[in-house]
């Protein structure tokens, strides 16, 4: 076993059962304790699990949310192969919703310079770099930047997102589950992501695997409410089915 997959496989097990400890991680996968810790470090690094004594807590658990540059460096391929299958869903002309994250901000990175679009977002990082491209249109929502995410939220965000209908927004999550739907650990930026499924005509949901069976605090969307899952292939195929038959089309990319 790689040491990617063996990752994996600690991070599947944390999230099971709400924590794994070294010793017994070490007997099981069948490696040296210093290996599984260097394994912890690692997902820790990667914002998916918190370091305790003896073992590791998936930072569900804990109500934490990873700050955007840890998330940023983490399944950039994958990342980066959503945003690509993304663009087939692109008007060719009209207008679109970007949401702040790190995988939607990989598809600002891809937009075609050939087509004139009105792109709505609530991250001032993504609004820069949107604003130096000629073909398109940026209209930034205000409001209140959360540090964690970059995101705008609270009122100044919420009233002008009531007034707008688009074509597309293309959204991202902490968590989705087939039972939960699409959850996020704050309930302003909660609030913001059920006001741009309400405003797009097509919702598009873009999260890596590693997204699926997490539930945070605050749901701001069913998958009933959502056209189209694009994720990575690391999505279990039989997830996979679950998550088509609660409504949303998905596709691995």
């Amino acid at each position: 076993m790689y040491a990617e997959e063996r990752q994996q496989e600690i991070l599947r097990r944390a999230r099971a059962a709400g924590r794994v400890d070294v010793v017994s991680l070490a007997a099981e996968l069948d490696v040296t304790t210093e290996t599984i810790r260097r394994d912890l470090t690692a997902l820790e690094r990667a914002g998916v699990l918190r370091r305790v004594h003896g073992g590791a807590i998936p930072v569900e658990r804990l109500g934490f949310e990873p700050a955007l540059a840890t998330r940023d460096e983490v399944l950039t391929a994958e990342k980066e192969r959503i945003a690509k299958a993304a663009l087939a869903e692109l008007p060719e002309d009209g207008s679109v919703i970007i949401d702040a994250g790190t995988t939607t901000g990989r598809l600002v990175g891809v937009l075609p310079a050939d087509r004139e679009l009105t792109v709505v977002v609530n991250s001032p990082p993504l609004a820069t770099v949107l604003a130096a491209r000629a073909n398109l249109n940026v209209i930034m929502l205000g409001g209140r930047v959360r540090g964690r995410t970059l995101a705008t939220v609270d009122d100044w965000a919420l009233q002008p997102l009531a007034q707008l209908h688009v074509d597309v927004a293309f959204i991202a999550t902490n968590g989705c589950s087939a039972e939960k739907g699409l959850t996020t650990p704050d309930p302003a930026e909660a609030a913001i992501k059920r006001a741009m499924v309400r405003a797009a005509q097509r919702s598009v949901l873009l999260a890596d695997h590693t997204k699926f069976t997490n539930t945070y605090l605050a749901q701001f969307a069913s998958l009933s409410e959502i056209d189209l899952v694009i994720t990575d292939t690391g999505l279990d195929l039989t997830l996979a089915a679950d998550l088509s038959a609660a409504g949303p089309e998905v596709v691995r990319a």
